[in-house]
């Protein structure tokens, strides 16, 4: 190898394949009409679920794209300068659709936005002042990790949106698609600039906990605000939706606990089949 050639290599720090291309869709969802209505399979457990996901988003996607900005200038590749100039540009679509979805649906439904948000927003803001930036990037390649999972699970299982609403629908698999595309972008930051493999396993840790107890707690506050929290038939479908024979988290577990693998990469699972067939059908 010649000393031009090391040089290169050295400064080689994306890892996601030369075919994904990571592209900004620039989407404009239309909500409303399905937001009325339990869009999820007529589904009162499922439809909260999903809604309460999105409730966490624009806060979620902002904490994202600041946690991989501030390490920009750390970044030599340019490949992976422009992967994450589209990443941060996918991450703001997706911020301002949510945002809208979220407020949308507390209009159409009467939930309380600030109280499904504001625990997420304390925590984050407590976060941003006390916790280091590489423990804060190394939380957001495990969420991302964590995205990309539950996304190759609602494109690769058929079933899962096929009777939801078709706004809706096209909605989560136009995300699904863009975090699949970008996912391993953060997680290439982290490595770039040397987060070591102890403080991302502990963030794994971290954020599973706090992605479900965000999700659990919109959750609560929807089905309270429907008169159905203690609903024994609504918990009941509840566990059905998330972990009977087609539940959407059957067999995420093997794929989520790669990530704590020493050698593991996000594109050791190859979703790009996955991009290409929801691109044909567009």
């Amino acid at each position: 190898m010649t000393e031009i050639q090391s040089h290169k290599q050295s400064h080689k720090q994306s890892h996601t394949p030369a075919e994904v291309v990571i592209q900004p869709r620039n989407r404009q969802h239309d909500l409303a009409a399905a937001l009325k209505r339990d869009w999820m399979r007529n589904d009162v457990f499922a439809t909260a679920w999903f809604n309460a996901m999105s409730i966490t988003f624009p806060l979620g996607e902002q904490f994202f794209i600041n946690s991989v900005r501030h390490y920009r200038d750390r970044i030599t590749d340019p490949k992976l300068q422009e992967e994450m100039r589209q990443f941060f540009s996918q991450e703001a679509v997706h911020l301002r659709e949510h945002r809208r979805y979220n407020e949308k649906l507390c209009e159409l439904r009467g939930y309380d936005l600030e109280k499904l948000e504001g625990p997420l927003r304390r925590r984050m803001a407590w976060v941003r002042k006390n916790v280091p930036a590489r423990e804060q990037l190394a939380g957001t390649a495990a969420v991302e990790h964590l995205t990309a999972v539950l996304a190759e699970k609602a494109l690769g299982d058929a079933g899962i949106f096929a009777d939801a609403e078709p706004a809706m629908r096209d909605l989560w698999q136009w995300h699904s698609v863009e975090e699949m595309e970008h996912k391993a972008v953060a997680f290439d930051v982290y490595r770039a600039i040397g987060g070591t493999e102890k403080m991302r396993r502990a963030a794994m840790r971290r954020s599973t906990l706090f992605l479900t107890w965000d999700i659990l707690h919109g959750v609560r506050h929807i089905l309270k605000c429907d008169g159905m929290l203690w609903s024994p038939k609504i918990w009941l479908s509840g566990v059905r939706f998330l972990f009977g024979k087609q539940g959407i988290l059957r067999g995420t577990w093997a794929p989520y606990k790669a990530f704590f693998d020493q050698d593991f990469h996000p594109w050791q699972e190859d979703t790009s089949e996955l991009i290409a067939q929801w691109e044909l059908q567009q």
